[in-house]
């Protein structure tokens, strides 16, 4: 089983991996298959518009995730990656005016987002919580193309066929060989101790199987960078959220506050805390108001690990820059593991599948940093991740925002703790992470959908909106 750290761990914008991102790059995919001829096009037949439906999670919490707005810039051939924030609003308001797609490369197709992007909350598609179609019409309007898309967390999309297949194989979409194929955590630690390398070394031979050394350190330098710029904007920013329920910006404030506390000397028992809050929050808030985040599995959680690497960076004398990459390394080890046995997916196991999967990653990365042995690493993981087991995804007003940014700061001290924890014992424990990573499937199986992002249970009934 190979998921490569890149697909961890994916440069896009908020508010979410799976509703946002996801969508964005079905569009993509949708466009580059009409271009192509990889289906069965009538003889003469010309695609003239184009219709989009989102169902299941994505038609229940799309609009406060932003998933219409995504639908529009990926049919418009913007990319995740590449998108500019500053610039999305203004593309929607074009494809609103003009009722015309005009993506690079295409004709244009008429689609009007009012009447031509559907919310059907009534039909649900079978493959997964996330699903959405996307349909071709020639001029006649008659319908030349369908494909069924599912939105599966951090980013990732398949076809319907795509995912009866990787469930069918139990395999990772791009799987290739590579020397160390481990697909639970026990397979690791014994590949470990045979090989007598780290997670993060055995996790590099398999990246180096598919890319140049050269290109992984600078594929991630490149995510470190986008994730630690996403916690500087952030620090850097104030004002209410997007989404109608006024929620303010808290980090710039806080971050002043602990600024004029470093300075003083005072004695504070919370201030690691207190930092690791702050940036975690820095990167949710970015992620709140649409702007540039990096999935870590996903974008929900997208501020456990940023913030955690600062916190070690901030407080922790031996600390290397260097070690950005090998905790980078050991995290995404573990985020593949979780998603090839589980789900990163809120919309499918609860946020115990974000933020805690976010959890464990950012612990076992701290502890490998911080000389941890595989046992501690995979310990560490293990702290984490059990101690998130059951968390629902309720969001308020299906807004990425309440509880979402403040659980990502609390998700980051339990990895912190998670971390040390480990590290004070020899590796050993009790419950193995495999056994934690198969509780959280069954959990979310066993959980009810109102708790599954779909904003119709928990705190998202029980919030008065103003």
């Amino acid at each position: 089983m190979f998921l490569s750290v890149f697909d961890v761990f994916k440069i896009g914008v908020g508010p979410s991996s799976s509703h946002t991102m996801g969508p964005m790059s079905a569009a993509n995919r949708f466009l580059e298959l009409i271009l192509s001829d990889d289906w069965p096009r009538p003889a003469g037949a010309q695609v003239a518009a184009v219709k989009a439906s989102l169902h299941g999670s994505l038609a229940y919490t799309g609009i406060g995730h932003g998933t219409g707005r995504a639908v529009v810039l990926g049919l418009m051939g913007e990319r995740p990656d590449s998108v500019d924030p500053d610039a999305m609003d203004a593309i929607v308001e074009q494809v609103e005016k003009s009722g015309r797609i005009t993506p690079p490369g295409h004709p244009a197709y008429a689609f009007q987002p009012a009447t031509d992007l559907v919310f059907d909350k009534k039909v649900s598609l079978p493959g997964h919580a996330n699903g959405m179609s996307l349909s071709a019409y020639d001029r006649d309007g008659r319908q030349i193309l369908k494909r069924v898309y599912y939105s599966i967390g951090g980013g990732f999309v398949v076809t319907d066929t795509e995912l009866e297949t990787m469930r069918a194989s139990k395999k990772a979409p791009g799987s290739v060989k590579v020397p160390y194929p481990f697909a639970t955590a026990k397979q690791m630690l014994d590949m470990a101790h045979r090989s007598r390398l780290t997670i993060a070394q055995m996790k590099r031979a398999n990246e180096e199987a598919v890319m140049s050394p050269e290109e992984l350190d600078a594929g991630l330098d490149r995510i470190w960078a986008a994730m630690t710029s996403c916690i500087d904007r952030g620090l850097g920013q104030e004002g209410i959220m997007p989404g109608g329920l006024k929620v303010r910006r808290r980090a710039r404030a806080i971050h002043d506050k602990l600024q004029e506390e470093w300075r003083s000397n005072r004695i504070n028992p919370v201030l690691a805390n207190d930092w690791l809050s702050v940036y975690a929050m820095a990167v949710n808030e970015e992620n709140a108001a649409g702007g540039r985040v990096v999935t870590a599995p996903t974008n929900g959680a997208a501020g456990v690990v940023p913030a955690s690497i600062r916190y070690y960076l901030h407080f922790h004398e031996d600390a290397d820059h260097h070690d950005i990459r090998d905790y980078l390394l050991t995290a995404a080890a573990i985020g593949g593991i979780i998603k090839h046995n589980a789900s990163i997916s809120g919309a499918e196991v609860g946020c115990q599948g974000e933020v805690g999967s976010a959890s464990a990653m950012a612990a076992a990365g701290l502890a490998a940093v911080m000389g941890g042995t595989p046992e501690q690493i995979e310990n560490a993981a293990e702290i984490a991740l059990e101690h998130h087991l059951g968390m629902t995804c309720d969001p308020v007003a299906g807004l990425v925002q309440v509880p979402c940014i403040e659980r990502n700061a609390l998700g980051a001290v339990k990895a912190v703790t998670a971390a040390s924890l480990a590290l004070k014992g020899d590796g050993t424990h009790f419950v193995p992470l495999d056994a934690c990573i198969e509780t959280m499937r069954q959990t979310g199986n066993d959980m009810s959908e109102k708790y599954k992002e779909t904003s119709t249970g928990g705190l998202a009934v029980n919030v008065v909106e103003c």
